[in-house]
């Protein structure tokens, strides 16, 4: 019989200093930034990089998940969910909640944001929150990284972040990030401009996770977390690139996601 501890033994010993979330870490795990922006050890003596991945009500569960798990692993990062208010937000479907263990106005400076997508109605509502729009420029001022997952690049635009700057977001959103907000959509996984990261849909947002720790951890760790969590992607279909999708699969997708919305 496998020893409960073997995985998570085996993980540590691959990425070299595996940091869990601070979802399960609560108040007193959470790493404080100093004025500067720069992340001070926290509770349990970390002192790498301090990551707030925003949530609100209606995002898609592997906007911020995905993120999370690659992220994580970054030795003596320290990564929390964070929303309006603390507490359970639900994703689009309504079947799960994740926890928020800080509110906006409880966040000090991160060194990276990260901004999940969400459903129809989630990303409406976003859109036109102005504490969370005011949040993301005033967080972006003193961040090393500012990114965005699947539809999430939307609010980086309303949040006056892209102008001038190529961007990805989910493929439903590309019409949107042009016409609403005057942002060129670039057709990529994610897209690097300046100190913004922007990534298309969903799974889109792993990627851009393993570019990011490469980044701020060096690609020899990044590689190590990629084959820590065995992302190793070999789909049984060839249909998730929209670009080469046909139209009536396409109509297909969207009304999936729009039915399993609440």
């Amino acid at each position: 019989m496998t020893h409960p501890t073997t995985r998570r033994n085996v993980l540590r010993g691959t990425v070299a200093a595996t940091a869990l979330a601070a979802t399960a870490a609560g108040p007193t795990g959470v790493a404080q930034a100093s004025p500067d922006g720069t992340a001070l050890a926290d509770a349990k003596g970390r002192s790498g990089p301090t990551i707030g991945i925003l949530i609100f009500d209606g995002y898609s569960m592997l906007d911020p998940t995905g993120p999370a798990e690659v992220l994580s692993r970054i030795p003596d990062a320290t990564v929390m969910m964070i929303a309006e208010q603390r507490g359970p937000v639900r994703t689009d479907t309504g079947d799960v909640a994740l926890i928020a263990e800080r509110s906006l106005a409880e966040v000090g400076h991160l060194d990276v944001l990260l901004v999940s997508g969400g459903g129809y109605r989630g990303m409406d509502e976003a859109l036109e929150n102005q504490s969370i729009l005011n949040f993301i420029r005033e967080s972006h001022r003193h961040t090393r990284w500012t990114t965005s997952v699947c539809s999430g690049g939307l609010l980086l635009a309303a949040a006056g972040l892209l102008k001038g700057r190529e961007a990805a977001v989910h493929w439903l959103a590309a019409e949107q990030l042009q016409k609403r907000f005057g942002v060129t959509y670039s057709p990529q996984r994610y897209v690097h401009s300046g100190k913004i990261i922007t990534s298309a849909g969903v799974s889109a947002g792993v990627d851009m996770s393993l570019y990011l720790a490469s980044l701020i951890a060096g690609e020899d760790t990044a590689r190590a977390i990629q084959l820590a969590i065995e992302y190793d992607p070999q789909p049984p279909f060839d249909s998730g690139n929209a670009a080469e999708a046909s139209d009536e699969l396409k109509r297909r997708a969207a009304e999936l996601l729009s039915a399993s919305e609440v």
